[in-house]
């Protein structure tokens, strides 16, 4: 038995059909009925009969952490995918950043010992990748530095502190490192609204930069590291280093509109992100751009994957193939 923690979000989801595709036997973990749903309509941009698939899945309502909502989910589990996590940049939510991604992955690690289980791949982030000196590739070998680091940043750094607790305790484990994760159905979150910017025709773009990959190298990456006998290893995950400006210049022709054409300029950003604080704080908004975000758009960020291909001999897809992919889904998203 594989189970899955997190499987309605967008890494989640396409793991699923990946494995379900492969005969696997799957448990996963969900929040809300809602979004169950969507999981469905994810598969279904892959196949003809989503359903099928989608009905192979043991789906059982938990939350991360409340450890009793866990316990009887590692009965007869051989491996673990923790792809659960918060996103977010508002400084407001770190309490609930630090409860949930390290908190919980710490409840992850000490049930997975607790089950004897085989294996276990964690889903991190290049968030918590050290900073690269100037003009330099960015690798798994980089000194950690929690300044101008955001609060996601340091949670995802503390959870990987986490597996690796469970790794000198005996439990086998990987951890992948992805960049910007580019993947269809979720429009509103991560790589998916940079297609809803797109599409709308805006005019402007953020300047900086940093590494992008397909959902579906990242889904292939873990799978074949789980099934591989590396174990107490963290990879990048990073298929093209690309300006966002690149990135909409590559969205725009696919979605039939004009790419922005004017980067933002950095003494508005430092506007913005104080204007922001200042109506964050009256108003009781989210935060849009934190200080912190604002400084990490000054500069492209760079990683190297090379230690994935290394290890795995392996391909990443044709990007802009996979840009295709998705702009044709959002195109067809109401359908």
């Amino acid at each position: 038995m594989i189970l899955v923690t997190g499987g309605t979000g967008l890494i989640g989801s396409h793991l699923l059909f990946h494995l379900t595709s492969n005969g696997k036997e799957v448990r996963a973990t969900f929040r809300s009925e809602d979004s169950i749903e969507k999981v469905e309509k994810i598969f279904g941009y892959y196949t003809d009969s989503p359903g099928t698939l989608f009905e192979k899945v043991s789906w059982v309502q938990a939350d991360i952490t409340d450890v009793e909502s866990m316990s009887t989910l590692f009965d007869e589990v051989d491996q673990v995918y923790h792809v659960a996590a918060l996103i977010s940049f508002d400084p407001k939510d770190y309490k609930s950043l630090v409860r949930v991604n390290t908190e919980g992955t710490s409840n992850v690690v000490n049930l997975c010992l607790k089950h004897r289980v085989k294996k276990l791949c964690h889903v991190s982030s290049i968030a918590a990748i050290g900073p690269s000196l100037q003009n330099e590739m960015a690798t798994e070998e980089n000194e950690w530095s929690d300044i101008k680091v955001s609060g996601y940043g340091l949670t995802k750094h503390d959870a990987e502190l986490e597996v690796w607790r469970g790794s000198q305790e005996g439990l086998s484990v990987v951890i992948v490192n992805p960049g910007v994760v580019i993947g269809p159905g979720f429009w509103k979150s991560g790589s998916g609204s940079f297609f809803t910017y797109a599409a709308k025709g805006k005019k402007s773009f953020i300047p900086g930069g940093t590494g992008f990959v397909s959902v579906n190298d990242v889904v292939r990456s873990m799978t074949m590291l789980m099934d591989s006998k590396v174990e107490s290893e963290r990879f990048i995950l990073v298929n093209e280093n690309m300006s966002y400006g690149e990135f909409f210049q590559r969205i725009a022709p696919h979605l039939d509109v004009s790419p922005p054409s004017k980067e933002i300029p950095f003494w508005a950003l430092e506007l913005f992100w104080r204007w922001d604080w200042l109506r964050s704080n009256l108003l009781e908004k989210r935060r849009r751009l934190t200080k912190t975000m604002a400084k990490g758009l000054y500069k492209q960020e760079n990683y190297s994957s090379e230690k994935i291909i290394d290890t795995l001999n392996f391909q990443f897809d044709d990007l802009d193939e996979v840009i295709r992919f998705c702009s044709a889904k959002f195109k067809n998203r109401n359908q």
